[in-house]
């Protein structure tokens, strides 16, 4: 049996994981402490994997159809403040693995959604301490409201802009803030495709299990499942 690839011999993967580290070093916390704060474990805990050396074990490639936006929203982001991972992020496109991340996704969702991890319990970098990818939404896509008990969730718009509770719209470069349970419900724009880094940080046991389930519509007298 031949020996474990370590991330040390795949240089693309380990300056994937340095570009994140850079996003979450230059963004600004806006003068929030929990933001600050999360922010930096994400940056000590992407140091970690970084000297962990772990193993890196591909998934088979697999896309979904809203990767036929990725060109586009590659084409938008190199011009913005993030180019620099976007860059690194199309070099490594032919090994990705889309996935949707849910056991049932919605009418309508399963074109405009995917998502792709670079590092977390499952791969492609393995390790307990941080999960990192990249989500691209397409055009007109509502992602129903969800949440992550036990974690801290954040974006950093790449590429398009993106609304969040409709609190807001969120260009190249913005960072969105979600603590664990809070539900968070993403709308994209009309025209044009949105590609979103994601970090997720928490105890590593929540991080191996974390399972999402959208909110169901509430019925009258019905209880909303999370």
């Amino acid at each position: 049996m031949s020996d474990p690839v370590r991330l040390s011999q795949r240089p693309d993967w380990g300056y994937m994981l340095r570009e994140f580290q850079e996003l979450y070093r230059r963004r600004s916390s806006g003068g929030s402490k929990p933001i600050g704060a999360h922010m930096r474990a994400v940056r000590e805990a992407i140091g970690k994997v970084l000297t962990d050396d772990p193993q890196v074990a591909l998934r088979t490639p697999e896309t979904k159809p809203v990767v036929a936006h990725l060109h586009r929203a590659i084409d938008n982001g190199r011009g913005q403040v993030t180019a620099s991972v976007v860059r690194t992020m199309e070099h490594l496109a032919p090994e990705l693995s889309w996935q949707y991340g849910y056991e049932k996704v919605p009418k309508g969702l399963s074109a405009r959604y995917a998502y792709a991890e670079f590092a977390g319990p499952a791969g492609p970098v393995v390790t307990e301490r941080v999960i990192l990818g990249v989500v691209l939404f397409g055009p007109r896509c509502t992602y129903p409201a969800h949440a992550h008990d036990g974690l801290t969730e954040s974006y950093i718009t790449l590429s398009g802009s993106v609304s969040e509770n409709d609190a807001g719209v969120f260009a190249p470069g913005s960072l969105i803030f979600n603590p664990p349970g809070r539900m968070h419900r993403i709308t994209t724009a009309d025209h044009e495709p949105s590609l979103l880094a994601y970090a997720w940080h928490g105890p590593a046991d929540i991080l191996a299990g974390q399972k999402m389930v959208f909110s169901r519509p509430r019925r009258a007298g019905a209880e909303k499942d999370i």
